[in-house]
């Protein structure tokens, strides 16, 4: 399961020129899930996401979570980020899950970082989303398990 974590003043979804989903201060959070993940990756990710401390105190340093700040997270599933391109031109996406077991994990991701304190807004599995953020810092962080 890898992640591609952007700190955002605002991020949103269209899918088709209409909105879907959009939040105010918070993580925009790109999932990748792997056809190796077993689903033990779950828990894992969303404690992290929630605790990750890469909010300003009021020191400016980088001291608290999304939690913390009353933050919140878009939650977008995201396939190419297990793309292989190391040969050729083309990447290859065999790393990827199969959609069935992507979409299952991606649900139980956003239903584990509910458990975890942040009801998140989501994208739509499988449809092709035009996002729209403005990265705060920039702060983007990848975190794989």
């Amino acid at each position: 399961m890898r992640s591609v974590v952007q700190r955002v003043k605002f991020a949103l979804v269209e899918i088709e020129n209409k909105r879907i989903s959009e939040i105010g201060k918070g993580l925009l959070v790109l999932i990748g899930i792997s056809h190796e993940d077993d689903g033990e990756q779950i828990e894992w990710m969303a404690k992290k996401l929630v605790n990750l401390r890469i909010f300003e105190d009021e020191k400016g340093k980088m001291n608290l979570s999304v939690l913390e700040v009353k933050g919140e997270i878009l939650l977008i599933s995201q396939f190419t980020l297990l793309g292989n391109c190391m040969k050729g031109r083309r990447p290859d996406f065999l790393d990827a899950a199969k959609p069935q077991k992507a979409e299952k994990f991606y649900l139980e991701l956003a239903a584990a970082l509910q458990r975890n304190g942040i009801k998140p807004k989501l994208g739509e599995f499988g449809k092709h989303m035009s996002i729209t953020l403005l990265n705060d810092g920039p702060v983007t962080m990848i975190l794989e398990k």
